[in-house]
């Protein structure tokens, strides 16, 4: 060693004998000293150091014994005691709960009159929903009414309102007439009820129970669905994957109800105009009903287009009326049910039907049907429309039960929820009702109207009921294009989310993609393929997130021990030949490769340092046997004798949430890559997750784990002191950047 290094070495060791206050960049080490620390020894170049380590003891993991942990389950789950049965009935019927506790005085007023508007606003709005599913306005007012009285009993949530739904019924509307082409029906809109076709002749389906024409036919495959349905919840409820719906994000959701609208305006669009079209289907059914309705606009009936714009003009302004007014007004205006009854009894004196062959919706019955079991046969053809639509029907549910409670300050439980949707599904599939589920604009209606419980709803089943029972054969001269109407102009609230893309945007850009992506889909394609599209797309903007995380190199912050990234904040100090690199993704077969690059981009590249010490080798070997002329040539083989300035590369692992087998192979690899040229690799802020990856992957030996650090500042102290006491202080001139 030269005199020089020597006299460097000495005042090197007298500094860290006075005191080992700061680290050789000024770094304060005041606050580590107060830490609850243990000592250990670093031994390098003969000499012995203690440097101040943390140190947690882990807690000791006793071994599971899968056979008795399972007894142990059946045993508690098996076990029956009267308080335990009482328990689990109030749980699957928490009306029971609830009801015997129920304060007449403080909520009777409000559950009254919430129940009595959503009651008379589910009027028109279930008659108009029956035809988006391709049923009978009778069936709408079925499934009303059941919904009401089952989520009565069995749901946790005090105001969702559990109807008739627009988007399921358009995606229930598309498996009908799928079916219904597949058994010879005529799918064309010109039938009234009971199945009379235009010609006057009646399409009979021949089956096991006798002569079914082709409403009959219809309801059985809604009622099918409705039934699958059902059951696909009750068992996302029993084995609690209730997390599915977490793959449905707002964004995605609202995303795909706004492009179902399109969907349903479209195939409402011929009944404004009077038109008898077939239904599309499949993908591009949006396109090609417009493509049908310009071909045949000239067949427009004049009596149904004047009534639908006189529909439109009242029906719109009363309804932002209604929103703006919204908190002044007790309750909304039904001007719903107002337009319905004038609409019905215009078309009835003024012979509409008879006079200018406008579609009415015909003989509406009163009463109820027999109770049906489903079309068994139906299943295999149904089953897989029935899992999109399951899952569409509880997301919405859940979701805003959750949203609602919170609201008003009290807890649902989204597993009963499930139970709760499920059972409205089944249990109406048996008395010819379709799919249902809880609808935002009704909610709100609710929650405004002064809605305390669930008493509400069976208020509203009672409405509906008086119309089962009395009112519903007053609709026979109803015009159909009063309906699609009022389906269109409840599309408002949907239709009106394109205003609030600017503020999404600014908020979350990846949001605002995956809203368009879906509602695209969702409209251009078919729903459920839409629905698809998203979820698929959404995970793989996670995917993405993670393949191309944010990485940055850190620097320490003034008179602290907290390190931050040195591109987003000022006044940063940094310890010479010590590099911090902090990579925000889990690590594994993914992003590897871009760990790797990323790493070797912003520290130095181990690779290329290795390949030109080899190449200088060469080079000076050659200089040692070949001479010209006397004259040798200079090269500089600096970099093949002089140590590197960086020593060291600290990983900060604490936005590493877990490791895989390929993400344990790529940190040897750089350890290794980086141990050759002479620099040494420290990981801090490991997870217990990441710890057992590293252990259970052999990730360094036993006497190496002090290379595993808790915190950042501890790693970059033990750089300073082991460099300190390897004696280097000599730097050869090479300046690394840090971008």
């Amino acid at each position: 060693m030269s005199s020089e290094s020597k006299e460097q070495h000495d005042s090197s060791s007298r500094d860290t004998d006075e005191g080992n206050d700061s680290l050789s960049s000024g770094v304060p080490l005041e606050t580590q000293k107060e830490r609850s620390t243990d000592f250990k020894q670093v031994e390098t170049n003969d000499q012995c150091r203690l440097y101040r380590r943390i140190h947690v003891e882990p807690q000791e993991k006793s071994n599971t014994n899968i056979k008795q942990l399972v007894i142990r389950k059946l045993q508690k789950s098996c076990q029956c005691s009267p308080t335990k049965a009482k328990n689990m009935i109030f749980d699957f019927l928490p009306v029971l709960r609830w009801f015997p506790k129920y304060d007449l005085k403080k909520n009777i007023l409000g559950d009254v009159m919430s129940g009595l508007i959503v009651g008379i606003l589910l009027v028109p709005q279930s008659i108009a929903y029956s035809l988006l599913a391709g049923q009978e306005p009778i069936y709408g007012l079925y499934t009303s009414f059941f919904a009401s009285i089952i989520y009565f009993l069995f749901g946790t949530s005090r105001h969702i309102s559990v109807g008739i739904f627009g988007v399921l019924c358009l995606m229930i509307g598309e498996v009908v007439d799928r079916e219904v082409h597949k058994a010879g029906y005529d799918t064309a809109d010109t039938a009234p009820s009971l199945g009379i076709v235009s010609n006057g002749s009646i399409l009979m389906n021949h089956t096991s129970e006798g002569i079914c024409d082709k409403s009959c036919y219809a309801i059985k495959i809604g009622s099918t669905v409705t039934f699958m349905a059902g059951i696909y919840q009750v068992a996302m409820g029993f084995f609690q994957v209730g997390f599915i719906s977490v793959y449905l994000s707002d964004a995605l959701l609202s995303g795909f109800v706004t492009g179902a609208s399109f969907t349903i305006l479209t195939s409402q669009a011929k009944y404004l105009l009077g038109l008898s079209l077939p239904r599309s289907n499949g993908a591009g059914s949006l396109i090609t009903t417009w493509i049908h309705i310009f071909r045949n606009i000239h067949k427009t009936n004049l009596c149904d287009l004047i009534t639908s714009l006189l529909c439109l003009l009242v029906l719109l302004p009363t309804k932002e009326l209604n929103e703006h007014f919204k908190s002044k007004l007790k309750a909304p205006i039904p001007t719903e049910l107002i337009v319905v009854v004038a609409a019905t009894l215009a078309s009835h004196f003024g012979k509409l039907n008879e006079n200018y062959n406008s579609s009415i919706s015909g003989h509406i019955p009163t009463g109820f049907m027999p109770p049906r079991a489903p079309d068994w046969n139906l299943i295999p053809n149904v089953a897989i429309d029935a899992i999109a639509i399951s899952i569409i029907g509880f997301a919405i549910t859940v979701s805003l039960s959750e949203m609602f409670a919170k609201k008003h300050g009290y807890t649902v439980k989204a597993n009963q929820e499930m139970y709760a949707i499920g059972f409205c599904n089944i249990i109406p599939s048996f008395f010819h009702c379709i799919t249902t589920s809880a609808a935002l604009a009704k909610t709100l209606v609710k929650e405004s109207t002064g809605c305390q419980t669930q008493l509400s709803a069976v208020v509203t089943a009672l409405v509906l009921l008086l119309v089962l029972l009395v009112i519903a054969p007053l609709f026979f001269s109803l015009q159909k294009c009063v309906l699609g109407v009022i389906t269109i102009v409840n599309l408002r609230g949907a239709l009106c989310k394109f205003r609030d893309l600017p503020k999404m945007w600014r908020v979350s850009r990846m949001d605002t993609v995956i809203w368009f992506v879906t509602m695209l889909s969702s409209a251009l394609i078919s729903t459920e393929i839409g629905l698809l599209v998203g979820v698929c797309f959404s995970m793989f903007c996670v995917i993405l997130r993670t393949q191309k995380p944010k990485i940055s190199l850190l620097g320490l912050v003034e008179e602290s021990e907290i390190f931050e990234c040195m591109t987003d904040y000022k006044n940063l100090q940094t310890t010479p030949g010590i590099k911090i690199f902090r990579f925000i993704a889990p690590l594994y077969y993914i992003n590897k490769e871009c760990f790797k690059s990323a790493l070797y981009k912003k520290t130095l590249n181990p690779i290329l340092v290795k390949a030109a010490r080899k190449k200088a080798a060469k080079r000076k070997l050659k200089e040692e046997t070949v001479t010209f002329s006397g004259i040798q040539d200079e090269v500089s083989v600096q970099l093949s004798h002089d140590p590197l300035e960086l020593h060291t590369i600290v990983i900060d692992c604490g936005s590493v949430q877990f490791l895989d087998t390929a993400g344990i192979h790529v940190l040897k690899e750089v350890r290794r890559d980086y141990e050759a040229i002479g620099i040494q690799v420290l990981l801090a802020q490991c997870n217990p997750s990441v710890k057992d990856s590293l252990a259970r992957g052999e990730y360094c030996k036993k006497e190496e784990e002090n290379l595993l650090f808790y915190t950042v500042y501890e790693a970059v102290a033990f750089a300073v002191e082991s460099q300190n006491q390897k004696g280097i202080c000599v730097l050869n001139g090479l300046s690394f950047s840090s971008d």
